[in-house]
């Protein structure tokens, strides 16, 4: 694989295994409202991306019309996705709402099967089912389910069903643009939707004065999570293929709950050691058998 690729991968699972605790940090207690937080994430990182855009660092951008409405359509599912994201770590912690994101591979090969978008080849069916077992053994003695933390489970696999629909939206609807610039317009248009979300439901206030942790973790979440994580992800959606980018979901399980071993104090034990080894096996069967284009 072209060592860009390589390093796009790392960087986007390395940079999103970390945001699920930033999530948590950014809508703790003493710090912004659920929507306001998600809304703030996306509309700094979009208005940054479209200066830069405006300013003509990065081009062509989606084209006028049809182009644009299907790149700002599928920013309304990131919107729809990350509200349920947001909403669900109230109550579940960022390393197990990663380990249910895992389920993105599997969900991604049934529904691009279904509509007809990409045939799943078997080293990438086969790759995520060995890594979902993987998953399975980190969770085993994570999902002690209560009403709120089964709520918060139905709300992340509710996100996987609508990143799924807007990959392949992406993938289908934005292959001429240019990577920041379809990211500018993706994210600014989630911004915005999640913007009139935070207006409509939440009467909360921005904290004032400013929480220092919640305010680094808002603005991690925005450059790094957004800005330089989408930017990887844009440049590998017109590289590789939807199942084998759907494989970084398998990837952040394992930052994520080492994130909470250290800031969480969850102990990790032996288990979840095999479970992590497993699931990275997994991810390697499919990048490295699945047929390339």
């Amino acid at each position: 694989m072209k060592p860009g690729v390589v390093l796009a991968y790392s960087a986007c699972a390395l940079i999103w295994g970390t945001t699920y605790f930033a999530i948590r940090v950014c809508i703790a207690q003493d710090g912004y409202a659920t929507y306001l937080a998600a809304a703030l994430r996306f509309a700094i990182a979009g208005a940054l991306l479209l200066g830069l855009y405006a300013g003509g660092m990065f081009s062509p951008g989606p084209r006028p019309g049809r182009e644009r409405r299907w790149v700002c359509a599928a920013g309304l599912l990131n919107a729809v996705a990350y509200a349920l994201v947001y909403t669900a770590e109230e109550s579940i912690t960022g390393g197990l709402a990663a380990v249910i994101f895992g389920t993105l591979p599997l969900v991604t090969a049934l529904v691009t099967g279904l509509l007809g978008v990409e045939r799943a080849s078997r080293a990438a069916v086969l790759g995520a089912l060995i890594s979902l077992c993987g998953i399975a053994i980190i969770s085993w003695d994570r999902l002690e389910v209560s009403v709120a933390q089964a709520g918060g489970v139905a709300m992340m696999l509710g996100a996987v069903l609508m990143c799924t629909l807007y990959n392949i939206v992406l993938k289908k609807q934005a292959r001429q643009a240019h990577p920041l610039a379809a990211n500018a317009v993706f994210l600014a248009s989630t911004g915005v939707w999640l913007s009139l979300l935070a207006v409509a439901v939440e009467r909360r206030p921005p904290p004032w004065p400013l929480p220092h942790a919640p305010t680094l973790a808002l603005l991690y979440l925005a450059l790094i999570g957004s800005v330089a994580a989408f930017a990887g992800y844009f440049y590998l959606l017109k590289r590789v293929r939807l199942m084998t980018l759907s494989t970084l979901v398998l990837v952040q399980p394992v930052v994520a709950l080492g994130v909470d071993a250290v800031w969480e104090h969850e102990r990790i034990v032996a288990r979840t050691y095999l479970g992590a080894a497993i699931t990275l096996f997994g991810v390697l069967v499919n990048l490295t058998l699945s047929p390339r284009k």
